[in-house]
């Protein structure tokens, strides 16, 4: 309930919704640039896999080849631990990087609004 509340009651100018894009400037903060994110898995290949909506994300093509394994030695899915494995470690990753993006949002917001309150002030 924390974000729902932040968002529609208590702090609604300076908490991000889950909805809309980003009001920064992605490249602010990282003088060097930040690493592009790419999908290595096609439409085709998750199509072709039957991937569900949720689950086509950054780490799709590591349950496609999961899924496969777990279809190539069925009944013995153990065998599959190492891929199972690399696709839970993707999935906390992703989590990871979604929830720093989320709290970067979040104190840009915080930021922008402390100097337009500064400002005001200053008038």
């Amino acid at each position: 309930m924390g974000n729902t509340w932040a968002l529609y009651v208590s702090n609604p100018d300076g908490t991000p919704s889950p909805d809309k894009e980003s009001a920064f400037d992605p490249l602010y903060g990282y003088p060097n640039g930040r690493k592009e994110r790419v999908m290595i898995a096609t439409e085709e290949e998750m199509d072709s896999a039957k991937l569900a909506l949720e689950d086509r994300d950054y780490c799709a093509h590591l349950l496609i080849k999961y899924q496969a394994c777990r279809a190539d030695y069925m009944p013995f899915a153990y065998k599959c631990a190492h891929q199972k494995h690399e696709y839970l470690n993707c999935e906390y990753d992703d989590y990871i990087i979604r929830m720093k993006e989320y709290e970067r949002e979040r104190r840009l917001m915080q930021r922008k609004l402390r100097i337009e309150a500064k400002n005001k002030a200053m008038e």
